[in-house]
């Protein structure tokens, strides 16, 4: 059986979200003069390029651990711009509860599978 199941796909879906979220985000802070236009893009893009990076590994414990580093970092950004707290935090909720609502559905399969159930 495939290891990461539901809770990789929930974890994409949720990284997917949050990709153009950050990217908008990139925008506005460069909109805003909130930090120079360099930084803005640099900062933003890396974030971006990361984001795609975890989403095939998030299947691997290694890559779940990536991920929540990279939400840990995006809640972070509230530094340069606050109005990242909130919108972090939202995803953060979101990410915790895929988190567990994943590893739940994927460990109730695990035991169906081994005991030879369809």
């Amino acid at each position: 059986m495939r290891r990461g199941g539901v809770r990789a796909t929930l974890g994409a879906i949720v990284f997917s979200a949050e990709l153009l979220i950050v990217f908008l985000a990139t925008l506005v802070a460069y909109g805003l003069n909130a930090v120079d236009p360099v930084t803005a893009f640099v900062a933003g893009g890396i974030l971006c390029v990361l984001m795609v990076a975890v989403i095939p590994v998030l299947r691997f414990r290694w890559g779940v651990v990536c991920g929540w580093v990279l939400q840990g970092v995006i809640v972070a950004t509230g530094i340069v711009m606050p109005q990242m707290y909130v919108v972090g935090g939202l995803f953060l909720i979101m990410w915790i509860y895929c988190m567990i609502v994943g590893t739940r559905i994927d460990r109730e399969k695990n035991h169906r599978f081994e005991a030879g159930e369809s």
